[in-house]
């Protein structure tokens, strides 16, 4: 079999690469191992978004009468909610396969492994070898559960995020380790429908990517949900018991203490799938697990690039579809199929969502990466609680906090802690991509009452011109 273009993975990374490319003129193949849509679409970003749905639902029937209304013997079907959860995954892995058909890209099922810089060995579920020729390779493996030596996951009381969307059963009680996206998100989902919570952080504040302002303002509601909160903490071991586990806990502080739960969720990160697919065969560089990559995510094989989680830009779906339609763009200017070729990606205006609740989003640079790059700086903060229609809708938690340079109004960075902002951070990457001003965001007219126009109001606050705070 002879290809122009084959991708190894059909992830958020691997399938628009595949469609981009042809749509562009090459012929296509994709493998896939697994499921078409690859972890995202089938063990992370689609399925848990189902989840969380269902919390927040419940959420609000469980508060019904917030909004002058009345919902008695309301319950949780833990069963059904993760059903639901799991046909909303099968139902967009049928959508990629149409997709896959529509743009004739063959698709093979099976385990792809490099064996020349043109060549690629597939073994399929019964252990069948085939050979397929490709002028391009892109690499798309993904990643999985990062698994720390002190907490090895076993599948039934110490679990990865795969486990913790599938559970035939809830328990009464989980420790979460980690408090990036997955664990926060987790930490909803589970607390909502009647799990106790706790979560440990081994660094001094939960969601650590973020805004100092953000952790602070989503650990506030945490433990006004209930849920316990352990941060400067690491779990040093875990024992199964009769009951469930028992987790040693040891503080910076030197302090340590004693955790009983049903399961341990460990949610510490991913790790690149870069093992035994044949990259030191050929000579793909890799560092700290990860691919090298140039600005145009080609390896130190020329024919061969790499993108989404097994690369070294941030392991997001939206950042995997990005780089690899920018492959294919640039395979189509090196083809001759197109005049034009594609500007390097600008990792600085990735936005960053987490779907718990209150959501968070954030673009750019936190307050203090602002400082330290030596700007001076006008920041505005503006309170949903002012916000006319978050108060109809009975969600004034949060706020929009924007960081300006003082000097020429160049937009630094936003972050948002609210409903629904993961909807309003687009707003900030287009406005950051076309270098607008804040003067430019305040003559803007933001429609009233919207929730969005949160972030004019905020950037009317950093340049003293704030009418509704």
């Amino acid at each position: 079999m002879q290809f122009d273009v084959v991708v190894i993975g059909s992830g958020p990374g691997g399938y628009p690469a595949a469609i981009r490319a042809s749509q562009l003129g090459f012929k296509v193949a994709i493998i896939e191992k697994e499921s078409l849509g690859g972890v995202c679409l089938n063990w992370g970003c689609i399925p848990t978004k189902a989840l969380l749905k269902s919390a927040q639902v419940f959420d609000y029937l469980k508060h019904a009468q917030k909004y002058g209304l009345k919902a008695d013997n309301v319950n949780a079907d833990f069963n059904a909610v993760i059903k639901r959860s799991r046909d909303v995954a099968g139902q967009m892995s049928k959508g990629v396969q149409f997709l896959m058909r529509k743009n004739k890209i063959e698709v093979i099922a099976g385990f792809g492994k490099v064996i020349a810089p043109n060549k690629i060995e597939v073994i399929n579920k019964d252990g069948v070898k085939n050979t397929i020729d490709a002028t391009y390779i892109i690499l798309a493996t993904g990643g999985r559960s990062k698994e720390l030596p002190n907490l090895k996951q076993n599948g039934k009381t110490v679990i990865g995020y795969r486990e913790a969307m599938s559970l035939n059963y809830q328990p009464k009680s989980m420790i979460i380790v980690g408090s990036g996206a997955i664990g926060i998100e987790f930490a909803y989902v589970y607390n909502t429908m009647g799990t106790k919570v706790t979560i440990v952080e081994f660094l001094p504040r939960i969601v650590p990517v973020e805004d100092e302002d953000i952790s602070k303002e989503l650990e506030k509601n945490y433990r006004s949900y209930g849920i316990d909160i352990l941060t400067s903490a690491a779990v040093e071991s875990v024992e199964t018991t009769p009951t469930g586990v028992k987790a040693a806990i040891k503080k910076t502080d030197g302090t340590t203490l004693t955790l009983e739960a049903d399961l341990v969720l460990s949610a510490v990160g991913v790790v690149a799938n870069i093992e035994n697919i044949g990259l030191e065969q050929v000579g793909v560089k890799t560092d700290k697990g990860k691919i090298v990559v140039n600005v145009n995510n080609q390896t130190s094989v020329n024919s061969i690039f790499a993108i989404g989680d097994c690369s070294p830009g941030q392991a997001l779906a939206h950042v995997a579809s990005k780089e690899g339609i920018h492959v294919a763009e640039y395979l189509a200017f090196l083809e001759k199929k197109s005049n034009y070729k594609p500007q390097p990606i600008d990792y600085n205006n990735v936005p960053g969502c987490t779907y718990c609740s209150p959501e968070i989003a954030s673009v750019g640079y936190t307050e203090k990466a602002a400082k330290d790059a030596g700007y001076d700086l006008k920041i505005g903060k503006f309170p949903f609680l002012a916000s006319g229609k978050a108060a109809a809708s009975g969600n004034t938690t949060g706020f929009v906090k924007v960081i300006y340079d003082a000097k020429y109004g160049e937009l630094l960075g936003c972050h948002m802690i609210g409903t629904n902002v993961t909807e309003m951070i687009a707003e900030v990457v287009v406005a950051r991509t076309l270098e607008t001003t804040g003067h430019e965001i305040l003559k803007a007219i933001h429609p009233h009452p919207t929730m969005s126009e949160a972030f004019k109001e905020a950037t009317a606050v950093a340049y003293g011109e704030a009418t509704d705070v």
